[in-house]
């Protein structure tokens, strides 16, 4: 069980992560208007990372997981997106399982 938090960074998203004492993965999202300046693309990598995280969620227990957005999301496909969340996935169960 690690106690400090778990990061992992690309050009895309950082994404952050401490256990918690419940038996689920939950997710939080902070994708700012600063990051993707419209509220239709800010909502399409909401759904896209939701999506990802549906997924992989049964891999990714007691954890609470936080997806920030980096600048530039917005002119990145869903493709990479979708590449980028499953590269950090495996890095948290693989970061969680050290621990």
């Amino acid at each position: 069980m690690f106690k400090d938090p778990v990061r992992s960074s690309d050009p895309l998203f950082t994404v952050l992560a401490v256990n918690n004492d419940r038996r689920l993965a939950r997710l939080g999202l902070a994708i700012s208007k600063k990051t993707v300046s419209k509220a239709s693309q800010r909502n399409r990598i909401k759904r896209q990372i939701r999506e990802s995280f549906r997924h992989e969620q049964h891999k990714l227990l007691d954890i609470d997981i936080v997806v920030m957005a980096k600048r530039g999301l917005d002119n990145r496909s869903e493709n990479e997106m979708r590449q980028s969340l499953q590269q950090h996935w495996a890095r948290l169960v693989k970061k969680c399982a050290k621990s």
